[in-house]
């Protein structure tokens, strides 16, 4: 029996893959419920290793299925969460406003991405518990030239009050879909040069929409 058309497989155009990372209790878990499912608890569970969800969203008249890895912020699942450092197209690190330490231990958590993730991944700085302004030790100022200085976007947010969720996700999936776009529009060229025999019937079409992913 013939299998159907790629296209009738997928219910998207392009797979993002997001990793949360930064310390224990910052609130990656409930960035990640906030955003995937619309919740917010004020139960905290710890992440066991790591776990992820599933987001259908749509850019630029593309549908785009983000799938956001949550990762374990204790050392012990360090071995565990480097293991899908390799494999993430875009990371946001996370720290809490009220904890100096999370916002201090970003630089070790960059450095993690330097030595495991692709040298091209796309980053963002996110402040999370923005709520929580009497506890705040941890200014907009200093996240903001933090990011400044490791040339990423910032942004402060709250998954109690859905503070900035979208519009941090949102963001760093476009620039991903942008990057992918450009990188294979620099490919293209190359691929004429060299010549190969022109592929027909389904390998053609798979080709296309493998190209045509995240281009514009």
């Amino acid at each position: 029996m013939a299998a159907p058309p790629a296209r009738a497989r997928a219910d998207y155009d392009c797979l993002v893959k997001l990793l949360l990372i930064g310390d224990s209790g910052v609130g990656k878990s409930c960035l990640l419920l906030r955003f995937t499912d619309g919740s917010f608890t004020t139960s905290f569970i710890t992440t066991i290793g790591i776990d992820f969800k599933i987001r259908n969203i749509e850019l630029d008249g593309k549908r785009v299925k983000l799938q956001i890895w949550d990762t374990a912020g204790q050392e012990r699942f360090r071995t565990i969460t480097t293991a899908y450092y390799r494999g993430a197209m875009g990371i946001l690190l996370v720290y809490d406003v009220t904890d100096e330490s999370s916002f201090n231990n970003v630089r070790n958590w960059i450095r993690n991405i330097e030595q495991h993730a692709s040298d091209n991944v796309n980053k963002i700085l996110v402040g999370n518990k923005a709520d929580m302004e009497s506890k705040r030790v941890v200014p907009a100022s200093r996240g903001q030239a933090l990011a400044d200085e490791y040339g990423i976007k910032f942004f402060e947010t709250s998954a109690k009050t859905n503070q900035n969720i979208e519009e941090a996700f949102f963001s760093i999936a476009k620039d991903i879909k942008q990057r992918l776009a450009n990188s294979d529009s620099k490919a293209q060229p190359t691929a004429i040069k060299i010549n190969q025999p022109a592929k027909s019937g389904a390998g053609a079409v798979q080709a296309a929409q493998r190209s045509a992913c995240c281009g514009s």
